[in-house]
């Protein structure tokens, strides 16, 4: 199968869809640490799709390395309280950058891209053509033997 950055493209919004349906689900399921430290995760996988989306051709461990970052760039602007401020007159502001900083959620982003890159180098890996001979690489046909007694 040939992954084309149209295909990536295609796939990415997919991708953050179900990631937000799972987070959803595990909001209605759950109410304790699974709810929020899941919810965190799945956030940065939500991200990392977006990075996808933007710059589809991305290797996978730059991808999941600008992800992150821009998760710990979100987090870490939580300090400021501007967040908190913004997201007090709006829900999608709440929604995308939160209200409050959390020193875990640093950690748990990753755990929400890891697996995905890991994922993304396999797909890329098994996409990837494997490289024929050139023709001048071939060896020489094999000698047939003469049969000396005709």
């Amino acid at each position: 199968m040939l992954t084309t950055a149209r295909t990536v493209r295609l796939l990415m919004p997919v991708a953050a869809l179900l990631f937000l349906g799972l987070a959803l689900l595990i909001r209605v399921v759950d109410d304790g640490a699974l709810r929020q430290y899941s919810g965190t995760a799945l956030y940065a996988s939500m991200v990392w799709a977006a990075v996808l989306f933007l710059r589809p051709r991305m290797a996978p461990a730059p991808a999941g390395a600008v992800a992150t970052l821009f998760c710990w760039l979100v987090e870490c602007a939580q300090l400021t309280g501007v967040p908190a401020e913004l997201s007090a007159r709006s829900l999608a502001a709440r929604l995308a950058l939160g209200v409050q900083f959390d020193p875990v959620d640093l950690a748990w982003y990753p755990v929400g891209v890891v697996p995905l890159v890991v994922l993304h180098h396999l797909v890329r890996a098994r996409a990837r053509p494997t490289p024929q001979p050139a023709p001048d690489d071939l060896p020489p046909p094999a000698a047939h033997p003469v049969d000396a007694r005709q």
